[in-house]
Formats: structure tokens, C-alpha cells, sequence
């Protein structure tokens, strides 16, 4: 245990599940997508529905979606900060099925139509767990540095990645392979104990099959 599981994230209140951790789900989510949105749809559910405007969360997320951390004290201005950025956001709630109570599904709509649909929740102290992602199952943190692949369900694909990986002596800490169907489209999630170099990922974007390599290390912002 760490002084982090004790205290706390430093964070701007009142609460670390309201609002540090809604604030690092939006932050995610835009790294996902990859820029920051045109549009953002989000949908709060369960204690995040019934309480989530009393706590900020709904300024978090979108203060995420900014790319401000936790600590920033802009947060409760997030609402106008968005339309200066002229970021169109839109809240509603939505009632799932078997999720966590601090959850929300935030669909995020950029400029030249890309698309990124993120279901994640906050766990409490600041944690969240990204839960999927465009509706295909996802398991993962954030805390490590972590790679998100889409690509093509073929054989061959995760051990020319897994060797992308190990000629730079980049270690694997976990994966996670998804698919929506044999032969379709699969997500691989690997959470790494090192940084991973930007030639790394773009040899990993090279490779056949891949569609798209996202990686995302939130301790280099």
C-alpha cells in the first residue's frame, strides 16, 4: 500500500469518485479518441445519475475532455471553457444492466467524423476501469503505460506485436484479447512495465491487420 491508497488522489472536491475519477474517465476518453472532441454525448449512470450534478461530475468529465488532471482548479468552469473550445456537450442518464454504480458511457464525436464510444467507471480514490470500448469488451486502468489495438482477427497478429515489443525489451505485464467475431474485429489491450517509444508504436501501426494503435501513458500527460 502507498500513500496514494491512503490519502487520496490531490484533486479538486468533493469527492474522489464524483470527481477525480470522473475527471481521469473524460481525460481517457479523449485519449482514445485521440484530439479533443467536437461533440460529446454522456450518459451517467446509477449513483453517478442520481447524484452526479450535486458532486461535479458531469463539469469532471468534461474537464477531462479538456485535458485537465484532477487538480485543476479550472474544473468547475468546465461547462464554459467547453463552448470557448466550442466542444457541444450533451448529459443525459441511461439505466445498464449489470454496471457499476459511478459508470458512464461517453460517445465522443471529432471534427472529420471519427468516433469513439467509451464505457468506463470510478472505482473510488481517483481509480477508474475503462469497461469497453466502441462495444467491444475492455478491461484496464490507465495506471500503466498500455497499449489499445484494433485490428483484423487473423492469425499472427499478436506475436508479431508481442515481438515489436520484446526486440526493445519491452516487458508485457498483461493482455487482454477481444473480438466481436471469428475473422472480424478484435481489441488487444497489453499493459507494459516501461514506456513505450513512439518508433514502437508506429512499427506495432505498420504491421498487417492493424487498424488502429492507440497508447496511452497518463503519467506523461
Amino acid at each position: 500500500m502507498n500513500i496514494f491508497d491512503i490519502m487520496g488522489p490531490v484533486m479538486v472536491g468533493p469527492s474522489s469518485s464524483h470527481t477525480a475519477g470522473a475527471a481521469r474517465m473524460g481525460y481517457v476518453a479523449r485519449k482514445l479518441l485521440g484530439f479533443q472532441p467536437a461533440r460529446a454525448n454522456i450518459a451517467l449512470h446509477g449513483s453517478f445519475a442520481a447524484t452526479g450534478a450535486g458532486h461535479g461530475t458531469d463539469k469532471a468529465i468534461v474537464a477531462g475532455l479538456l485535458a485537465m488532471k484532477p487538480d485543476d482548479p479550472n474544473i468547475p468552469h468546465s461547462f464554459q471553457l467547453a463552448k470557448e473550445a466550442r466542444l457541444d456537450v450533451h448529459i443525459q442518464t441511461v439505466d445498464l444492466r449489470d454496471a457499476h454504480p459511478n459508470t458512464a458511457v461517453m460517445t465522443l464525436i471529432g471534427e472529420r467524423g471519427r468516433t469513439v464510444v467509451v464505457n468506463a467507471s470510478s472505482l473510488g480514490g481517483g481509480r477508474i476501469r475503462v469497461n469497453s470500448i466502441d462495444g467491444m469488451a475492455a478491461a484496464f486502468s490507465g495506471d500503466m503505460p498500455t497499449l489499445i489495438i484494433r485490428n483484423q482477427d487473423k492469425p499472427g497478429i499478436v506475436s508479431e506485436v508481442s515481438y515489436c515489443l520484446a526486440r526493445r525489451a519491452v516487458n508485457i505485464a498483461t493482455m487482454q484479447l477481444y473480438r466481436d467475431r471469428r475473422q472480424g474485429l478484435s481489441v488487444m489491450v497489453l499493459e507494459c512495465d516501461q514506456p513505450l517509444s513512439q518508433e514502437i508504436i508506429d512499427d506495432i501501426q505498420l504491421l498487417g491487420g492493424v487498424v488502429r494503435c492507440i497508447y496511452l501513458n497518463l503519467e506523461e500527460g
